[in-house]
């Protein structure tokens, strides 16, 4: 199947988004890489241009459960600002990690020097209520089924401590 099955079809509607590291390349094994990323979810959330249902954090890759006015450009803004400041971060480390984003870099991305992020987000529609938990307790499960943890409240990168009514790192609307 081609790349029309991976579309946001309803912008107004809740979607579930994965952003995968280039190479499965495990960035956010550091905690200040994922901090990165809870940031920019945070500030596009209190700019009012991302509304966040959950999300989960892995060391290659993280899942979001959202919805926005224009999520295509919010995830797109999200991903370009964390793969700057990523790449920034490395850059100030001198982290032997900016040579495999070199490396991994789509030929056609004549326009950087490095590439964080796999092309696109495979959106897919909650078509519902059932949808919606159906995805969130697949991403709340993600770590457990790597053997990571064995309750998923017990990940610290996640929105499961938010819907078990816990403080979460950032805020998540619990109520859909």
């Amino acid at each position: 199947m081609g790349r029309d099955r991976y579309r946001i079809l309803d912008d107004t509607a809740p979607h579930l988004l994965t952003c995968t590291v280039v190479q499965w390349l495990p960035l956010f094994a550091q905690p200040a890489n994922a901090q990165i990323l809870l940031d920019a979810l945070g500030y596009l959330q209190g700019e009012g241009r991302l509304t966040l249902f959950g999300y989960v954090i892995l060391e290659n890759h993280c899942h979001l459960l959202a919805a926005a006015p224009q999520l295509g450009k919010a995830i797109a803004s999200f991903k370009s600002y964390t793969a700057r400041r990523i790449i920034d971060r490395l850059r100030e480390r001198r982290s032997p990690v900016l040579d495999l984003l070199a490396w991994h870099k789509a030929r056609h991305k004549a326009d950087r020097e490095h590439q964080v992020w796999q092309e696109g987000s495979h959106p897919e529609l909650i078509e519902g209520e059932v949808m919606m938990r159906q995805k969130l307790d697949y991403i709340h499960d993600n770590p457990v089924a790597r053997g990571y943890v064995d309750d998923p409240l017990h990940w610290r990168y996640s929105s499961a401590r938010n819907y078990a009514g816990q403080e979460g790192l950032i805020e998540v609307v619990t109520q859909w």
